[in-house]
């Protein structure tokens, strides 16, 4: 049995933390803010899985592999699709709700879906029933819970993770030691003006982890949701709502999806998002309009409580009008990069989640697949922690992503040159991350964020927000030159100057 240090509190944390503690292992769970927040109780859509006899895990297999833009790892999708239905079992075992009708589980569709797969709760409440559940389970287990606690950096001795310096609510940074850490942090969106993130979401996993030694790879592809409503927050408007019918019309109220994809509608979500955005320079930046008028308020309000809550707060109702829409960043596919077990290419560190760069997504991640990759490979994970540790090795890890290792930047021994001038300010960093590493992207541009980044130094950290900032610093200096270092264009990684596009992305798109 081995003592386990759990870092984050979303379905990834908590899963681990879980089946960490029924394993036998002594483990300690801490989190940045208090375990309700984060990104899985935001979580809309529901959660994507084989379970109805007209679906089969292969065809799951097929549409998470057409999704990726060829660049999902194959080994790594055949786990998601074969083991998803009994993680979803589990979550039904430790009392998740997901919605019923007469003929038993209620199923959405959602875009590059071939079948209707995906699971709710709530109506658009998947993600805060799972959330509440898991929560209410790892409290009835052994584990100590530290909230209000953040990771500062990784402990490193002799090539091998040894525990976390963690970051108080008093400012003061205290060092924890385990034999394992599992850093399940999220994603860092907030890495961009407009996300549907919470303000949580600054990458401070993946950061804390490159700067230990660990390799980082596909941090070029941030996935933008096309529909965000356009007020202050960006709240998301699941694509389930467009599974159910609504389409999306630019000012003049035509149509127009259809002009780019046969899909319409339901093309993977780089190809509406980047379409959205088109239409929006069109039109001079006004937002696209989404149209669920046709579905009816009695329909709405079911299907979708918290969305129609959320429209009417803000001064719409979206049965009787269309509603104003914009793209947001939403997801990242890179991360730290692991095996088939949240093995991270430092011994003693694994990574599970958002984090983690399991090889799932490749270039875009298929809708409803998130929640899906947190809940299996934590499973795993779990189970891999009473074995003898082998990291992943460098090697293996660089054959994943051979851009990371021909850019030099893929792990923190490959130092970004040290700036000297002035602290970075997080809301300039995050207008130029949308400026010029958003939805479409081209050399000038990367180059102008890149030499204005490399004036801007960290902060000393002293606080969560010094914390964070030095985090975000490190994220968007590694995605642009990502981004600089993938020429061709690639499910979200999309570049206007593009000479070299992909086989792979001609046959996506």
């Amino acid at each position: 049995m081995v003592h386990v240090l759990v870092v984050g509190g979303g379905i990834a944390g908590l899963w681990t933390a879980v089946k960490a503690a029924d394993a036998g292992h002594t483990v300690e769970l801490v989190t940045k803010t208090v375990l309700a927040d984060g990104n899985t109780r935001r979580a809309q859509g529901g959660i994507a899985a084989a379970l109805f006899p007209d679906d089969s895990a292969e065809r799951h297999f097929d549409d998470t592999i057409a999704a990726g833009a060829g660049l999902a790892d194959p080994d790594a999708v055949r786990v998601l699709v074969d083991e998803g239905p009994a993680r979803v079992r589990d979550l039904i075992r430790f009392g998740v709700g997901f919605d019923r009708g007469e003929s038993g589980l209620e199923r959405g569709l959602e875009a590059a879906h071939s079948r209707a797969r995906i699971l709710h709760a709530g109506g658009d409440a998947t993600g805060a029933a799972i959330e509440s559940a898991l929560v209410a389970t790892v409290r009835r287990r052994a584990v100590r819970i530290d909230e209000e606690t953040m990771l500062a950096d990784l402990v490193v001795e002799r090539g091998r993770v040894v525990g976390a310096r963690l970051l108080g609510a008093s400012g003061t940074i205290a060092e924890r030691r385990a034999d394992a850490v599992v850093l399940a942090t999220g994603g860092s969106g907030c890495l961009y003006r407009h996300t549907t993130n919470p303000a949580v979401a600054t990458g401070d996993g993946v950061a804390a982890a490159w700067r230990a030694g660990a390799a980082v790879s596909d941090l070029e592809f941030v996935q933008f949701h096309p529909t965000a409503l356009d007020v202050p927050g960006t709240p998301l408007i699941s694509e389930a709502v467009r599974g159910e019918g609504a389409v999306l019309v630019d000012r003049s109220g035509r149509r127009f999806m259809l002009d780019v994809d046969p899909r319409g509608e339901l093309a993977p979500r780089d190809v509406v998002a980047r379409a959205v955005w088109r239409r929006m320079v069109e039109q001079g930046g006004e937002p696209v309009l989404l149209d669920a008028t046709g579905l009816g308020a009695a329909f709405l309000a079911r299907r979708f409580p918290g969305l129609d809550a959320a429209c009417r707060e803000a001064g719409y109702d979206w049965s009787a009008v269309p509603v104003p829409i914009t793209p947001a960043a939403h997801y990242a596919m890179g991360g730290v990069v692991t095996d088939l077990d949240g093995r991270t290419t430092l011994a003693g560190l694994f990574a599970v989640g958002e984090t983690a760069r399991t090889g799932v997504h490749g270039a875009n991640r298929l809708a409803s697949n998130s929640l899906l990759e947190a809940a299996v490979f934590a499973d795993r994970a779990a189970r891999a922690l009473g074995e003898p540790f082998r990291g992943l090795r460098s090697r293996e890890a660089a054959s994943r992503n051979p851009v990371a290792a021909m850019a030099g930047f893929e792990t923190g021994a490959a130092r970004l040159p040290q700036p000297t001038g002035a602290v970075v300010d997080r809301a300039e960093l995050q207008q130029l991350m949308w400026e010029h590493v958003g939805l479409e992207r081209d050399a000038e541009g990367l180059a102008a964020a890149s030499a204005r980044l490399v004036s801007r130094r960290a902060p000393e950290v002293h606080d969560r927000r010094t914390a964070e900032d030095r985090n975000l610093l490190d994220l968007a200096r590694l995605t642009i030159a990502a981004a600089l270092a993938r020429r061709e264009s690639l499910g979200a990684h999309f570049r206007t100057d593009d000479v070299v596009t992909s086989d792979a992305a001609k046959e996506a798109a």
